[in-house]
């Protein structure tokens, strides 16, 4: 006899428990966040040209810091130091709200329009973002840990 089953049935139960179901509360939870995230990017954007704006006038900077303090040890850094210090600082600061902005965009129009392809966009700049924190924390981590383990030297070497 032939085999009568019909093995679709099955297939579409899998992939029916694949799916993840967005309520109308986790839309709105969404929505709120979306609505921080451009506020919060807005603000990072603001920050990150401020600082952009101070590595641009570190010329002035240092000259009024050897003026002012003479002996002071950051006058020997020197003005362009200072300019790529004060301009990683902005990039810092700009990347991160880049992605929130793009997020937040992204979010709202895939909550409003029960759009999936820009759900989809926001939940990977979603992801983008910590992907971005995490890596910057083990970095400050490791440059911690560096930074102890100098000093453990420095404190054992000059004894």
């Amino acid at each position: 006899m032939e085999n009568f089953e019909d093995t679709e049935p099955i297939e579409e139960a899998a992939e029916e428990q694949e799916q993840l179901v967005v309520t109308e509360e986790i839309r709105s939870y969404i929505y709120e966040t979306a609505k921080w995230t451009k506020f919060l990017s807005i603000i990072g954007f603001v920050f990150a040209v401020f600082m952009a704006l101070a590595a641009f006038s570190a010329t002035a900077i240092m000259e009024n810091v050897v003026a002012t303090a003479p002996g002071n040890p950051m006058a020997q850094l020197g003005a362009t130091f200072l300019t790529v210090y004060f301009l990683c600082i902005s990039l810092m600061m700009f990347y991160p709200s880049f992605l929130m902005f793009k997020f937040s965009n992204a979010a709202n129009t895939g909550v409003l329009y029960a759009d999936q392809e820009n759900f989809t966009i926001a939940m990977k700049k979603l992801k983008s973002l910590f992907k971005f924190w995490g890596v910057l924390t083990i970095v400050i981590l490791a440059m911690y840990v560096l930074a102890l383990l100098l000093t453990l030297v420095a404190k054992t070497g000059g004894a």
